[in-house]
């Protein structure tokens, strides 16, 4: 038993929404005391480390209305209720990138906020690319960029805030010390 857990004592849902629901909850603490904790519920996401047959990291541009910003980040979605994550990266892949690959290895799961949302991303390493030919449609409220960086200008765009996500950086620094 860990011995920092929460008891939850009740739990509503306040917010049931087509990506996330939010739920409040009231807890005991280990102390005894009581709280109340605001969560956001995730299905969970996938992202990708493409890797270019000459060794770049294909990485896409988007808006994200949450920082007002586009923001330059690897390839990346949320897995559909019951779809295996190996396949979501794949459709994910398709649908951002116009790419399918031939060699797709798990790297490892991480929590993005713990704090207050329980997703979980599933990082995978995309290589031997190859151009679909007519590849899947993505989202129609999704607007992408392409770019390609090698893995040291990657490194140097999260070294300059260019890239100013959290798994992005991760999976830069992943490619830079795994991938050599």
């Amino acid at each position: 038993m860990d011995k920092f857990e929460e008891k939850t004592l009740s739990s509503e849902t306040i917010y049931e929404g087509k990506v996330i629901s939010l739920r409040l909850e009231e807890v005991e603490l280990p102390d005894g005391n009581r709280a109340k904790r605001e969560l956001i519920q995730h299905p969970g996401a996938v992202a990708l480390i493409p890797i270019t047959n000459d060794g770049k990291i294909i990485l896409v541009k988007q808006y994200r209305k949450s920082l007002n910003r586009s923001l330059i980040e690897i390839p990346a979605g949320r897995i559909e209720i019951g779809e295996d994550p190996k396949i979501t990266a794949l459709r994910e892949l398709e649908e951002e990138t116009g790419y399918g690959a031939r060699k797709v290895t798990y790297i490892q799961s991480f929590a993005t906020s713990p704090g207050f949302a329980n997703e979980i991303i599933h990082l995978y390493l995309a290589e031997i690319l190859y151009e679909v030919e007519n590849p899947a449609a993505g989202d129609e409220d999704e607007f992408i960029e392409l770019l390609e960086a090698t893995i040291d200008e990657a490194e140097q765009m999260v070294a300059t805030g260019e890239i100013y996500d959290a798994k992005t950086a991760f999976a830069v620094i992943y490619a830079k010390h795994q991938l050599k």
